[in-house]
């Protein structure tokens, strides 16, 4: 694959330093301007603080960027210009029309993947959506997961898909879910689902040995690490299920369907709950920055 690296990423790679990659879907579509680019930074800032390199993944004018120069980030999120929601599938044709965007969790785990970076973090993966029997909206993120060697720290799965529906599937594609310190699924905004998990790491330490075990000895695809949000504020399943309901009731009326059902979630909820869900959302964010950090170092240091 043809990357660009930015210098840090390329003096990391070069040196042997510990990597995590990051999104930019949730700069260029996920949150707000200004907040979008605080929490860039901030999720950058946890992961220098955790004593790895950041490496946010983005399109540039139909260069595949690994790790984005300031003025590359503020031109995601400042959004004026048209900005593509890249997946997996969209690569080549942003490539070739040299497009700008922000890379979803199937695109950036295959970048990251190309470049030899094993550990990245985002807040949500997506998954089998709400009503999938009928309209069979299926994220590409699992099967970005199941095929890429990538240790994926989220928050759980987004609150907008069917958890046990995306919970069975990603069983099917083979991929493990292992709860950091808990055996709860978490569910983005608030710290449980009622679904339990067959697997957990209480420490970093044992996550990386779970995700050296498969990639380095077993040549298998992905990891999933879901760690709860922060408690202080997580928001109660009950209260962000009402709301879910409601704002996907307003989607479906307005005719909103596929990619842009997301960042209208991620809108209409935090106008529902007076800013709640975008507090939490940022500190989930940096939460699981914090722990792939970590995660990077324990992973090189075991090597």
């Amino acid at each position: 694959m043809d990357l660009r690296f930015s210098e840090e990423v390329r003096r990391a790679l070069k040196a042997g330093q510990p990597l995590v990659a990051l999104e930019t879907s949730v700069v260029a579509q996920g949150l707000p301007y200004p907040d979008n680019l605080a929490a860039a930074r901030a999720c950058e800032e946890a992961i220098r603080r955790a004593g790895a390199v950041p490496a946010a993944t983005a399109i540039i004018d139909g260069q595949l960027c690994v790790g984005l120069e300031e003025p590359e980030m503020r031109r995601l999120a400042e959004g004026k210009e048209r900005l593509l929601k890249v997946a997996s599938r969209d690569l080549a044709v942003a490539m070739a029309t040299r497009a700008t965007g922000g890379t979803t969790v199937s695109a950036t785990c295959e970048m990251a993947a190309a470049a030899g970076i094993r550990v990245f973090s985002t807040g949500g993966i997506g998954g089998v959506h709400r009503g999938a029997s009928e309209h069979f909206d299926i994220s590409q993120d699992i099967a970005a997961l199941a095929r890429f060697p990538v240790a994926v720290v989220c928050a759980g799965a987004k609150s907008v898909l069917d958890l046990p529906k995306t919970m069975e599937l990603l069983e099917t594609a083979g991929v493990p879910v292992i709860g950091v310190g808990t055996d709860e699924l978490p569910s983005f905004y608030s710290r449980g689902s009622g679904i339990p998990l067959e697997h957990r790491a209480d420490d970093v330490d044992t996550a990386a040995r779970i995700a050296r075990a498969r990639f380095e000895s077993l040549k298998q695809g992905g990891v999933l690490y879901t760690v709860p949000p922060p408690e202080e504020t997580s928001l109660p399943r009950n209260e962000v299920e009402l709301h879910i309901a409601a704002t996907l009731a307003d989607a479906d009326r307005q005719g909103i369907r596929g990619k842009a059902v997301t960042p209208f979630l991620l809108s209409e909820m935090a106008k529902r709950t007076g800013g709640k869900t975008l507090k939490a959302n940022l500190a989930l964010l940096i939460n699981n920055a914090r722990f792939a950090g970590q995660l990077a170092v324990a992973y090189a240091r075991a090597s």
